[in-house]
């Protein structure tokens, strides 16, 4: 079925064109680069993986409950709207909400993809767009999976939403080489980290948290890479234009904390958008995702030395200043910890499955002779 008839809303255009602005660059220097980015380039080659055969998609997902969201997390809980809903509306606003959720992954997934393709293009070293050539397939696989996700199993999407696309926009559309490292590597990649981790770790369905775990083993090697070529570059800029770029990350992030409401899901349920404003605000679990939707960008932008008072100020006006102490490498660490070990789980399994199988044929043989 195409993608268009499962849209919950209206995606307006068909195709959203940014102009490209910009230079190529070349380099004819071929026998030199960082060793960090160098080794990091290697990894990405030999952990290249495909969707197809490493995710096992014949579990079954209820596409009225795809997450095991429960009650309490979700926005319209405890409001009178609640109280008039019946089991098979609240199952519809669970297949909704996740729907959003990975439809914005989705999105997201395809700009990086763009983005990693950008900086292949204008990234000056040689090394960076070495590293920068796996990424794009990366994005392309995590692209490829989100949306089989959606189309397989939840039967729904959703557009994308307005603050990612403006985002998306603005790290496109800046011609200095740097900026899609900073727009998708560190705020967009970052946020994504946090989010997709925040459903890994609490859904109980096996399918979803296979994918956000290999997809997220890949993300974290993309965030170590926009770090070591932010943290080198940055070094080098006058304060003039560290301030330019730390009034990006201020706007961003704004734009990205307000992405996070869901109010396209209320309104499709009849709820005005100003009262679906004011019902999302109040949602004690919206607020301590935002809380965690930063524990991955603040510590990796005080990492590359953009740390002025401004947006300091910035971050405790959101309330999470205290996280820029956080320990990202840690983080990244468990990100690829919790990968491997599903991937462990799941051949161990396979292996007892076919001793099994080996075991009962033996048996059947002895049967049958004896």
């Amino acid at each position: 079925m195409p993608t268009y008839d499962l849209y919950a809303r209206n995606p307006r255009d068909s195709r959203w064109q940014v102009p490209a602005t910009g230079a190529a660059r070349f380099s004819w220097e071929y026998d030199s680069g960082r060793d960090r980015l160098l080794a990091l380039y290697q990894k990405g080659k030999d952990k290249q993986w495909d969707g197809q055969k490493r995710i096992d998609w014949d579990l079954e997902v209820d596409p009225y409950d795809p997450l095991g969201t429960p009650e309490e997390a979700m926005t319209l809980y405890g409001t009178p709207h609640w109280a008039k809903m019946t089991d098979r509306d609240k199952g519809g606003l669970r297949r909704h909400f996740a729907s959003w959720q990975f439809s914005q992954f989705l999105h997201g997934e395809q700009g990086a993809m763009v983005c990693a393709a950008r900086i292949v293009e204008s990234a000056p070293d040689l090394d960076a767009k070495f590293y920068s050539a796996t990424q794009t397939m990366d994005e392309a696989r995590h692209a490829e999976i989100y949306g089989r996700f959606l189309h397989e199993k939840i039967g729904m999407l959703y557009p994308i939403n307005d603050n990612l696309q403006s985002l998306l926009g603005d790290t496109l559309r800046d011609s200095r080489w740097d900026m899609p490292y900073l727009g998708m590597q560190v705020l967009i990649e970052g946020l994504a980290l946090a989010a997709f981790g925040m459903i890994r770790d609490t859904t109980n369905k096996p399918l979803p948290k296979q994918i956000l775990a290999y997809v997220m083993q890949d993300e974290a090697r993309h965030v170590a890479f926009g770090r070591m070529a932010l943290r080198d570059y940055y070094r080098q800029l006058t304060d003039a234009e560290l301030r330019e770029r730390e009034e990006f990350v201020i706007e961003g992030c704004y734009l990205m904390r307000d992405r996070l409401r869901g109010v396209e899901v209320l309104e499709n349920f009849g709820i005005p958008r100003a009262e679906a404003d004011e019902l999302s605000e109040r949602s004690e679990f919206l607020q301590l995702f935002r809380q965690l939707l930063f524990s991955r960008i603040v510590p990796c932008v005080k990492d590359i030395g953009l740390w002025g008072k401004r947006l300091q100020q910035a971050y405790v006006d959101m309330g999470v200043f205290e996280m820029g102490d956080s320990n990202l490498d840690q983080l990244m660490a468990q990100d690829e910890e919790i990968a491997e070990k599903l991937d462990a789980e799941r051949f161990a399994a396979e292996e007892r499955e076919r001793v099994a199988e080996v075991e009962e044929a033996i048996e059947e043989g002895q049967r049958l002779t004896g």
